[in-house]
């Protein structure tokens, strides 16, 4: 469970299918009031996806709060109340509704998205897609979606408190057993 400070960041990525969203909702399944941001389009189309929006739904609490916002995360967070606490799932479809975006308009989205996160007084959990271990994407889009999602990671990691790796169902604390890249 995460621990209730001003700005406390707690970021949880991972492979598909390792775990994250369980863990990133078993840290902040103590605190009083939580607001889920879901940040992916629903795909109404896509079966697997909606099996998976299913499983996800089934095992948040009743009284979580839940807000769609795709790309608009970083305006959300302004306008949600700063005494709720947020679990963000995931960074992923953030970065995916702004592949569109110019270098500069995604560095001024983050700048946003990073200046919301610390104006927050209450626990922030985010879920962050691992995508960089496999093969280089066969295409421009998917190599930009992976560079953006891993310098933003980096970036929410050095505003964290605590950042977790989730693989296979197993979690391990970065903060604990990891050294800091210079």
């Amino acid at each position: 469970m995460v621990v209730a400070e001003p700005n406390h960041l707690v970021l949880v990525s991972g492979p598909s299918r390792g775990g994250k969203s369980r863990w990133a909702e078993h840290l902040i399944s103590q605190e009083p009031s939580v607001t889920y941001l879901a940040t992916s389009e629903s795909r109404p189309n896509d079966h697997s996806w909606q099996q998976r929006i299913v499983i996800h739904r089934q095992r948040r609490p009743e009284h979580w709060r839940l807000v769609e916002c795709g790309a608009d995360l970083a305006s959300v967070l302004n306008q949600t109340d700063p005494e709720q606490s947020l679990l963000i799932d995931s960074l992923g479809g953030f970065v995916a509704s702004n592949l569109e975006s110019t270098d500069q308009e995604w560095t001024a989205l983050c700048e946003s998205l990073c200046n919301s996160l610390q104006q927050r007084s209450r626990p922030v959990v985010i879920v962050i897609e691992e995508t960089g271990w496999g093969v280089v994407p066969a295409t421009a889009v998917g190599g930009l979606f992976r560079d953006r999602l891993g310098w933003l990671a980096q970036e929410l990691e050095r505003r964290s408190r605590q950042s977790w790796l989730v693989v296979q169902g197993r979690a391990l604390d970065l903060h604990r057993f990891g050294v800091k890249v210079p």
